[in-house]
């Protein structure tokens, strides 16, 4: 739900920051991937460690350093098929080290078994839902870019709920309530993508055994 913001805070704001990186001489590639690098360092350095907070403020900066690129590559004329397989592979192992590294500390604890299966189970649908879009997609399905819990949507809750646990001292288990919820809402996502899609391909054979006279 989040993504159409995402895309019109790259496209608004993000312009001049832009301009400015493809003026030192960065190119859109060179951001997706120290955007990517940038979040996987800062989740498997701070999140099995517990520091929250520090982390995600250094996770949001290579975020939104990440958003820069699909503008970069217009401006600069260098949107390719490359680009855009490079961004969607990086950004799946941004989202593997985020909830890596949250697993990684619930794994630690005694008392957090809870909390560590529902990072696993985040883990396991930030890569399905998105797989799912991209096979249909390769299928020539156009039905799954729906869905409650998208990646802007998965990273915005996740991170918030980090950093507000971390400053306000809650305990630790409060976020595995918070990775419990976004994980129902990561499976919901799956079931209404896969539903859309099966709504699509019967529409397709629909029309096929009985085309329009």
């Amino acid at each position: 739900m989040l993504n159409k913001f995402a895309r019109s805070f790259a496209t608004k704001i993000a312009t001049p920051i832009a301009k400015i990186l493809l003026r030192i001489g960065l190119n859109a590639d060179a951001v997706t991937t120290i955007g990517a690098l940038g979040v996987c360092a800062g989740a498997l350095w701070f999140f099995p460690r517990g520091e929250f907070a520090p982390g995600v403020l250094f996770i949001t900066f290579f975020v939104l350093f990440d958003l820069l690129d699909g503008t970069m590559a217009r401006l600069s004329g260098t949107t390719s098929t490359w680009g855009a397989f490079l961004d969607s592979t990086l950004d799946r192992l941004a989202d593997g080290a985020v909830f890596g590294g949250l697993l990684l500390f619930y794994a630690r604890q005694p008392h957090e078994t809870s909390a560590t299966w529902a990072s696993l189970f985040c883990l396991v649908f930030a890569f399905v839902t998105s797989y799912a879009r991209a096979r249909a997609e390769g299928l020539g399905m156009t039905g799954a870019n729906t869905g409650i819990a998208e990646r802007a949507d998965r990273l915005l809750i996740t991170l918030a709920g980090a950093f507000i646990v971390d400053i306000a001292n809650l305990p630790s288990d409060t976020l595995g309530y918070i990775l419990w919820a976004l994980a129902a809402a990561s499976a919901l996502t799956v079931w209404q993508r896969m539903h859309a899609v099966a709504k699509e391909i019967e529409k397709k054979r629909t029309d096929h055994t009985h085309p329009m006279p």
